[in-house]
């Protein structure tokens, strides 16, 4: 299993220090989180301090920005890295896109992401190749360019493409054209198993490849500490984190598959309320359990293996501890996974 976290940091010299800090601890890669924050420039600036991290969007929204936008950046990105950078996008829901981004929801989102995936591979034909622009699409088209704002070619011209995943048709999309999935940390072994693997697959069959030829990322959430008193305080952390994205309709189809659908419904009316410790209430210990591996350092290794083992092919381990936890508590699970 290869290995990343969140790159975090509020400054040039914080972001270069989380860098440096996760490749001596031995990860393999770091992404940046469109949270507040742009997904896209804090890589550029731990590519410029780090040698062999690879460097990701874990995700960045693609609707509010055109495919070609996208792709100058990717390519940039990608050229500065020395080809480390994934491209990881995902769409966000429609209130979002409308609301937050004022983009445009002009259809459904999983066919219109899949043309937003088409489009970029046309853009970096271009870019690489100059092959002509003749991409169109229902809600993207490609179809004109000039040597003056083509970049031209580079080194690693592909950049790999990761797309967020939660239902069967991204799923799909994923299996069919995309180099890996970003697995939601509001996932179980069971929903992966019965929904995510099947529908990955079949996308990977009408492609004419492999499951093995995808990178799937995920792990789900880590509940760990230095003593029982930390480990208490992150199970209690990650059930609001579990509320908070039960609460959102788009995941309930991960509850409904354990039977516990209603909670969902429970947790989204007590979002619309404001009722935010009402919902990390109704986080069992049993799905507590399912949602995350919990245990000291030592612990969480073995657990990661076993749940995950032969599925997920990276661990972000972003989701409940990241950089943040330091070398004491990331040591252990980092030499354990290698």
């Amino acid at each position: 299993m290869r290995t990343e976290t969140d790159l975090q940091g509020r400054t040039f010299a914080e972001v270069a220090e989380a860098a440096r800090r996760a490749e001596a601890l031995g990860f393999d890669g770091v992404v940046s989180v469109e949270a507040g924050h742009d997904p896209f420039f804090p890589l550029l600036i731990a590519a410029e301090h780090s040698r062999r991290l690879t460097l990701g969007t874990g995700v960045a929204i693609a609707f509010p920005r055109s495919p070609f936008v996208t792709a100058q950046i990717a390519w940039d990105l990608q050229r500065f890295s020395g080809g480390r950078f994934l491209l990881g996008l995902g769409t966000q829901v429609k209130g979002h896109n409308e609301r937050r981004y004022s983009t445009p929801w002009t259809g459904p989102p999983g066919p219109r992401l899949r043309e937003y995936v088409l489009c970029l591979r046309a853009i970096f034909d271009t870019f690489q190749n100059n092959a002509p622009p003749r991409f169109q699409g229902d809600h993207y088209r490609f179809t004109l360019i000039s040597p003056y704002f083509n970049p031209g070619p580079i080194e690693h011209p592909h950049v790999p493409i990761y797309i967020s995943a939660v239902g069967p048709y991204m799923c799909r999309l994923a299996g069919e054209l995309c180099d890996g999935v970003r697995l939601a940390g509001f996932n179980t072994l069971r929903y992966t198993r019965e929904v995510i693997l099947p529908n990955l697959e079949a996308g990977a069959r009408k492609a004419g490849r492999s499951l093995r030829e995808i990178d799937i990322v995920g792990g789900g959430f880590i509940v760990t500490g230095r003593n029982r008193e930390e480990i208490e305080r992150a199970k209690a952390a990650t059930r609001a984190q579990i509320a908070f994205y039960g609460s959102t309709r788009t995941y309930h189809g991960v509850l409904e598959v354990h039977g516990w659908g209603e909670v969902g419904m429970r947790l989204h009316q007590l979002s619309l309320e404001g009722k935010w410790q009402e919902m990390a209430n109704l986080i069992s210990d049993d799905m507590l359990g399912e949602f995350a591996i919990v245990g000291t350092p030592d612990e969480i290794a073995p657990q990661l293996k076993e749940r995950w083992g032969g599925i997920v092919t990276t661990v972000n381990l972003s989701y409940g501890i990241g950089l943040a936890a330091g070398a004491e508590v990331l040591a252990p699970i980092l030499d354990g996974l290698r």
